[in-house]
């Protein structure tokens, strides 16, 4: 192998438009964070907007397998369990879960049975899950005294394990993680999402909760490991789908899916842990 070949499967090449991103990102921030400290029903608001919007990428990029999700239920079914779990608590989301499901299932049944109807429930099962149960452990963090800190930690969180990831892994990235499934990650990369994660986490609860630093160690830890691995599961989705991103809507980022792939992965993980090692 050339010396040129090798430099350049050692060296990962940035896959976005760095500036925009770097401004759509900024700008998408301070968006959360003004809903966040307004009014928490702005950023519950926000969040079904994002979801739904989620589930309408996820529709089209199913249909280049012929599978058709049942939209319409999904979409209803994702505003009830987000504001069940907003507004109700743990069982109120569950609860909505299984009802979305079931609504599913039943919806594309009634409109023909077979394998199709089969294929097309099951995809549904799955987006009911991926997006809206995940996302409303993000409503049950939001619910809570304190919540609007505790969201903005989780959004920190995720945000630090990104970027300092992307930064390591562009600068000195030379050990794929995941060749087969996501190329551009390196193990340098996953390193600076753990420092920068862990230094996020102890400053964070900290400040917000004058918590133990020990806390903030583990909320990074969790939040790399689940960020990651939804990272990966999303990039071998879309390389089934033969996809470079799930949409565009989001300039520089692909689409709003390419966003949330960490995020709601992420919200279970953290939602658990501040629950078990810093109560409200």
């Amino acid at each position: 192998m050339s010396q040129t070949a090798i430099a350049a499967t050692r060296t990962p090449r940035p896959g976005r438009d760095l500036p925009v991103a770097i401004v759509v990102g900024v700008a998408m921030l301070v968006v959360v964070v003004a809903s966040l400290f307004i009014r928490k029903e702005a950023f519950a608001v926000l969040a079904v907007v994002c979801v739904c919007a989620g589930l309408w990428e996820l529709a089209q990029a199913f249909t280049r397998r012929n599978i058709h999700l049942p939209l319409l239920p999904l979409l209803v079914g994702a505003i009830g369990i987000l504001v069940s779990a907003f507004t109700a608590g743990p069982e109120a989301l569950f609860v909505a879960f299984m009802l979305t499901v079931g609504g599913v299932v039943v919806w594309r049944v009634l409109d023909g049975s077979g394998q199709p109807a089969l294929r097309d429930a099951t995809a549904g099962a799955f987006a009911a899950a991926y997006l809206p149960f995940l996302g409303g452990f993000v409503m049950l963090l939001l619910a809570e005294p304190d919540g609007a800190k505790r969201v903005m930690l989780f959004i920190l969180l995720c945000v630090a394990s990104d970027t300092g990831g992307y930064t390591v892994g562009v600068l000195l990235g030379r050990h794929p993680l995941a060749p087969s499934v996501s190329p551009k990650k390196t193990w340098e990369g996953l390193a600076g999402s753990i420092v920068l994660a862990c230094v996020v986490g102890v400053v964070g609860v900290q400040v917000a909760f004058g918590g133990e630093p020990l806390v903030g160690v583990f909320l990074g830890l969790a939040t790399v490991v689940t960020a990651t691995l939804g990272d990966l599961a999303e990039s071998m989705l879309k390389r089934d789908l033969e996809l470079k991103d799930m949409g565009r809507l989001v300039p520089g980022h692909g689409g709003l899916l390419d966003r949330l792939d960490s995020l709601v992965l992420t919200a279970p993980a953290v939602y658990v842990v501040l629950t078990v090692l810093q109560p409200a």
